[in-house]
């Protein structure tokens, strides 16, 4: 669940790698120039048209200052603006002759393409949803929707440095109830047409936008947000009093309508969770799998490689678990039961989660101080580590990563969810951090997002298998060799354990999309091997369909890569060329990251 971003640190090891990757190779025709010029337009049509991305890059100034006011629409015609866009882009890719461009101007070209048109087989299709990473047949669930976001984006995105920016803020508040309107409308014509989400993904939204709308106004979060902003920039007016009357007027109103149109849903839901229930429902599984792991791979071929995984990580948690005189029962009761281990929780006190906070703020601290050691190019930006917002963190993961701004005036966050401690183990966490935050995403996400050499759209470009996997093969990174667990059996027992929850996810997501299991029997499934129901994943995976696969499959992709360079190169293996090869091309579908080491000279 990430977002989308100067100056690369280590200028000797990136005239280093320009020798060998594909990253730097010169171009050899004339092409480059309309290829860029293409897209720079893609990218300039891009910002324009999305306040809430322009805002989330730090571009929302200057020319751009007049969308800092505005929300994305959530309308029909939005829908057929885009699905436009994406056809005219996608003509223009096409009358570039690809056999004539070379090095990182044919990664580039074959990355965007490969994005533009999947995106339009999504816009085109009544099957899909809005995009994104997320290809979900419901406008609204307990994970998706502009209640969920729409909040997090004004808090945490939408600076507050002036008057006009205030201002901008009260705009938006009031748009926020016009598209929470335009959204009830969608919903209500996807429930006409039979796609109606799971019972418990409804009665956990409704649980969500109650706690939002019963909330007092002027004590609302969003209320609150604009009122202590003000104050801290010293920002003269009653913004209280003003924000409370919109919030009172029309925010508190739509949410109200929202919550009426789910609640007349709720006789008309299942309990299925599987996107196989409603109209289309395999050729929605379809689609999301290809989206979300930029492979042709099969339900069925990911059902497999799953119940593989889960096998051989069983086996490496029995042996460690062993070594260290835990015997009693399966792993995933012995994992049960360190889980309930008091030793392990932090208590569940705003003192207690303000300890956990600063523990991984210290983590990542001694994880940076070893990046040199396995990195040439480093990122510039700092990470912060913030809790969920507690207005979201019943339906929200257990943690997810928020990219820096482009101008750099707002740095990465890695945020985790602490509705309870209870949930987050501290055995769980270090995995947790080095997936979130470094040398996962927050170390992944800022290199695409300064280097230089990349066209802006593919700064801001994102592929689901290449990041998440990328997430999991840091994981691993750090335990095997950068030794983080040398001293931490448990956290070491936490980074199999996650393994062994992502090797699960293969199995459930196409358990219950395509072989059509209970919610019920997946969280049976992930009980018995990790220790948990993961009640709060499942129901994520019931309502994104394919989202969860990209992270297994990814990893899967980046190891084979490593091995492949390992036997080429044999004792002359480079691991910081390796990694700063992959990530200095950016994201991309995991057939043109293969592309990107064969032009590399590295596999």
């Amino acid at each position: 669940m990430m977002n989308r971003r100067n100056m690369l640190a280590g200028a000797t090891a990136l005239t280093a790698i320009a020798a060998t990757s594909a990253c730097s190779t010169k171009p050899k025709t004339d092409l480059p120039a309309k290829l860029n010029a293409t897209f720079q337009s893609m990218y300039d049509e891009t910002v324009a048209n999305s306040p809430m991305l322009a805002t989330s890059l730090g571009l929302d100034k200057g020319k751009l200052a007049g969308l800092k006011s505005k929300l994305d629409p959530a309308t029909p015609e939005e829908r057929a603006r885009l699905t436009a866009y994406y056809e005219k882009s996608a003509a223009a890719l096409k009358a570039i002759d690809r056999t004539k461009l070379t090095g990182m101007d044919r990664i580039n070209y074959d990355a965007v393409l490969w994005d533009t048109e999947t995106t339009l087989e999504g816009y085109k299709s009544s099957k899909f949803g809005d995009g994104g990473t997320y290809w979900g047949p419901y406008p609204i669930t307990q994970l998706t929707g502009q209640y969920q976001y729409v909040p997090d984006f004004l808090d945490s995105q939408h600076s507050v440095e002036t008057k006009d920016d205030a201002d901008a803020y009260l705009s938006r508040l009031s748009q926020y109830a016009t598209v929470l309107d335009q959204e009830t409308a969608r919903f209500n014509d996807s429930i006409a047409a039979g796609i109606v989400p799971p019972d418990f993904a409804l009665q956990k939204a409704i649980r969500q936008m109650q706690s939002q709308a019963s909330a007092k106004a002027d004590v609302s979060p969003l209320v609150q947000s604009l009122a202590r902003r003000t104050k801290e920039k010293g920002i003269a007016g009653d913004w209280t009093a003003t924000a409370t009357k919109t919030y009172q007027d029309a925010v508190i109103p739509a949410l109200s309508r929202q919550i009426d149109a789910l609640k007349a849903a709720l006789p008309k839901a299942t309990h299925d969770a599987g996107v196989w229930h409603v109209p289309d429902g395999d050729a929605r599984y379809a689609f999301g799998v290809k989206a979300n792991t930029s492979t042709n791979m099969t339900p069925d071929e990911i059902h497999q490689i799953g119940l593989d995984k889960v096998k051989e990580i069983d086996a490496e948690l029995e042996k460690i678990m062993q070594a260290h005189g835990m015997t009693k029962g399966t792993t995933g009761e012995r994992m049960a039961a360190m889980t309930k281990d008091p030793q392990f929780i932090y208590p569940n006190t705003d003192a207690g989660k303000d300890k956990l906070l600063a523990d991984l703020n210290k983590q990542i601290d001694v994880v940076f101080a070893k990046l040199p050691q396995y990195f040439g190019v480093l990122p510039k930006s700092k990470v912060t580590v913030k809790r969920v917002p507690k207005a979201t963190e019943l339906g929200a993961p257990g943690g997810y990563y928020q990219g820096a701004s482009l101008d750099g005036s707002r740095p990465g966050a890695y945020y985790i969810n602490l509705r309870d401690t209870a949930e987050v183990p501290s055995w769980t966490l270090p995995t947790l951090t080095y997936h979130e935050a470094i040398p996962g995403h927050h170390m992944q996400i800022s290199i695409q997002q300064e280097n230089k050499n990349l066209p802006e759209l593919r700064k801001i470009s994102g592929f689901n298998a290449y990041i998440e996997g990328w997430a999991l093969y840091a994981e691993q990174l750090a335990g095997t060799d950068m030794d983080m667990y040398a001293d931490d059996p448990f956290g070491h027992i936490g980074y199999l354990h996650d393994a062994m929850f992502r090797a699960c996810r293969l199995v459930v997501d196409t358990g219950m999309h395509h072989k059509k299991w209970s919610r019920e029997q997946a969280m049976d499934f992930m009980k018995t091997y990790t220790g948990d129901l993961n009640e709060t994943e499942i129901e994520r995976y019931a309502v994104w369909p394919g989202q969860a696969l990209g992270y297994m499959v990814g990893k899967i992709q980046w190891l084979k890569l490593r091995e492949a360079a390992k036997t080429k190169a044999a004792a002359s293996f480079d691991i910081k060329k390796f990694h700063d090869t992959g990530l200095l091309c950016g994201a991309v579908p995991l057939a043109v990251l293969e592309q990107v080491y064969q032009d590399a000279g590295l596999i």
